[in-house]
Formats: C-alpha cells, sequence, structure tokens
C-alpha cells in the first residue's frame, strides 16, 4: 500500500529528526518506509502504513514526534478540528482555546488525560478514544461561545 500525506514544509524538520532519527524511528516501530519530498509517501502494508499515517500527520499538526508515537497504541486516536476561516475570529477562537498562558488548554489535557496542538487553522487531540471525545466536546463548547468555567464543569 501507498499514501501520500501532506504537512506543513516547516514541520517536515521535526518529522525527519536530528540525522533522521525521528523517520527512522517511525519506520522501525511501524515497518513502513517513509520517503520525504513534496509529499510524504508511505509504503508497507496496510496496518504499518495507516500507523506510520497517524503518526506523520500528528507531527504535521503540531505535535511533538514523542506525543505523535502514542498513536502507535491501538487504544489512542487522532482528533482533528477544523477553526474558522475568518481571520478576525480565528485568533479569537485560538486564544479562547490556549487561554492566558496556555492555561485553558492545559485545564482540558489535565481534565481529560489528552494532549491537545493548537496550529494552524486546526485544533488536534491525541488521546484514548473517550478522552479525545470529552476534550473535542470541551473545545467545540469553547469554539460556540460557552464559558471557560461551564465547560470545566462539563468536564468535571
Amino acid at each position: 500500500m501507498l499514501r501520500a500525506v501532506k504537512i506543513p514544509k516547516e514541520r517536515i524538520p521535526v518529522l525527519i529528526g536530528k540525522d533522521g532519527s525521528v523517520k527512522n524511528q517511525i519506520e522501525e516501530l511501524t515497518g513502513a518506509r517513509i520517503s520525504i519530498d513534496e509529499d510524504i509517501e508511505i509504503e508497507g502494508e496496510v496496518i504499518a502504513v495507516l500507523n506510520a499515517e497517524n503518526v506523520v500527520k500528528a507531527v504535521g499538526r503540531g505535535f511533538s514526534p514523542e506525543k505523535s508515537l502514542y498513536l502507535l497504541d491501538e487504544d489512542y486516536t487522532l482528533e482533528i478540528i477544523q477553526l474558522p476561516k475568518n481571520e478576525k475570529t480565528l485568533n479569537r477562537v485560538r486564544s479562547r482555546i490556549i487561554g492566558a498562558k496556555g492555561k485553558a488548554r492545559k485545564k482540558i489535557e489535565t481534565m481529560t488525560k489528552t494532549f491537545i496542538s493548537v496550529y494552524g487553522r486546526t485544533v488536534s487531540i491525541i488521546g484514548r478514544y473517550d478522552d479525545a471525545s470529552k476534550a473535542r466536546g470541551a473545545i467545540e463548547k469553547l469554539i460556540s461561545g460557552y464559558s471557560h468555567k461551564t465547560v470545566y464543569k462539563s468536564l468535571g
């Protein structure tokens, strides 16, 4: 099986790692072969390719390679939420999700036992299925204007 994945250009060095260490680690753990050019091509057995694709997407969405590797555990999932296209709305929504000094994002991560990355026009979540679903619900509430207090209560 062969899959092509696009990630932002500035995330490619993170995917490669020092002297190719991250790329090699992903290949070793999944059994897939990754070639990096304009697109990232992942080749191998179906499961290996799908696992490697998830890890590559997570790195592309702003997660560290260490956090992205959690996706190799079948209990973990990657959720990606698209944010509004309008620049003014986008900045407001991103600020609400992150909070002052990252406080809101950290609190949701702690309460849901997930990792959250706000990158570009997306918010991505890595966590166990139920936990990621709770975090997604909390973030969607923040996007639609619920107060932080109400969102935290719904998680508590």
